[in-house]
């Protein structure tokens, strides 16, 4: 039964580059760089590495001229780099690729996503096959580190002499699979603060009330962030509009930790859009006080407000993409991303980025066990990326 997937030859590449585990936290990316180097070959397309941090975090870019390189090339992004694996979780092993006979296909990276660089590729070597030229140039750009805050691949490379030679005009990257017939499409992300309170206050014995200690400010920063976190539940639930994007979310992401007469806590929280930083510094500075001061906040990581791309008629690229959606008759959701991707870094350089993957009726197994994608699911994806990629790289 799965002959016809197994002899497909675009099956056979997405599994090839899935057996590669290019995975944290040491990910050897070197297999990947020769894998796509092929690639690149294959495709009669040019081959470029770039190192913008160290020679461990390689950045490949694969190009296709266009036949006006002067306009606005077009980008499109994926990362080489998986999560951690659990092999003891899995039904089958992790970087197997198997393939069962409903056409499934697991491994780590077949969501998030191999899928999406892989099917990059597919539609490129079908729209070559068909005879389509492009006006604009294509990078299709593979990028380490992403998984862990880019700050070894894209987040640098944005801002290099390398990256500015490419000149990117538009930025196609991932989005999330949907269980759904609706395809999300995402034009925005929420920036990332990591905030931990450092909390001293007065030490003593056990057997004695003392007053002020570091535990009570620890419990009073933890209901102050719980309380919040309620609120902005309340806030999505109450309104069927809002997404997940849409409202601030915070995490307790770590142990209390303890060093007499010191409490650290720490906290991952995701702004929404209509947060302004300012005051919200100032709500946490405020909680401090309230709980009796001497709580020092220790921001490991604050991300800036975050541009948006803009989704109307003044951005062609958003025109040719929606063109490309509307004529496939593809149900579509704009809405902003809960999480983080590379999409960020290529805004926040002023250049519009949508986050796409064509996975929809498919369940959410993104850094889940038994990671998987169907194959019928994948190649309807390089059919989907064929129509987007000829609208984008001619308008």
């Amino acid at each position: 039964m799965t002959d016809k997937w197994e002899n497909d030859k675009e099956i056979q590449i997405f599994r090839e580059y899935l057996k590669i585990p290019s995975v944290h936290p040491n990910p050897d990316y070197e297999p990947c760089v020769e894998f796509l180097r092929r690639q690149a070959t294959s495709l009669a397309m040019d081959f470029k590495v770039y190192y913008p941090v160290n020679d461990k975090n390689p950045i490949v870019v694969l190009s296709l001229t266009g036949k006006d390189p002067s306009l606005p090339a077009i980008m499109l992004n994926s990362h080489m780099d998986v999560v951690p694996v659990f092999p003891e979780k899995w039904s089958h092993p992790p970087f197997s690729a198997h393939l069962d006979s409903d056409g499934k296909i697991f491994a780590r990276g077949s969501q998030d996503m191999k899928c999406v660089g892989m099917q990059f590729l597919g539609a490129i070597r079908a729209l070559k096959k068909d005879g389509v030229e492009f006006k604009r140039t294509i990078h299709a750009t593979f990028v380490p580190d992403e998984e862990v805050g880019g700050k070894l691949g894209m987040a640098k490379f944005v801002h290099t002499d390398d990256f500015k030679a490419l000149n990117v005009g538009f930025s196609l990257d991932e989005g999330i699979a949907s269980p759904t017939d609706t395809f999300p499409v995402f034009y925005a992300e929420r920036p990332t603060w990591r905030v931990h309170f450092n909390c001293s206050g007065t030490p003593g014995h056990g057997s004695l009330l003392h007053k002020n200690t570091a535990g009570e400010k620890v419990r009073y920063m933890l209901d102050k962030m719980m309380d919040f976190r309620k609120h902005e539940v309340k806030r999505l639930e109450s309104n069927p509009e809002l997404l997940i994007g849409d409202v601030t979310t915070n995490f307790w992401r770590s142990s209390i930790k303890c060093v007499p007469p010191l409490l650290r806590i720490g906290f991952d929280i995701r702004l929404s859009m209509d947060v302004d930083h300012s005051n919200f510094m100032k709500k946490l500075e405020k909680w401090c006080e309230e709980a009796g001061g001497g709580i020092e906040i220790d921001i490991e990581l604050k991300e800036p407000a975050m541009p948006k791309t803009t989704l109307d008629e003044s951005n062609i690229y958003w025109t040719a993409f929606k063109k490309a959606v509307d004529a496939l008759k593809l149900k579509i959701k704009t809405q902003i991303f809960p999480a983080a991707t590379d999409s960020r870094f290529v805004r926040e350089v002023g250049i519009p980025a949508i986050g796409f993957s064509p996975m929809n009726n498919t369940p959410v197994l993104l850094h889940d066990h038994d990671e998987y994608l169907e194959a019928d699911v994948y190649l309807r994806g390089i059919d989907i990326y064929k129509k987007i990629i000829n609208e984008v790289a001619n308008c």
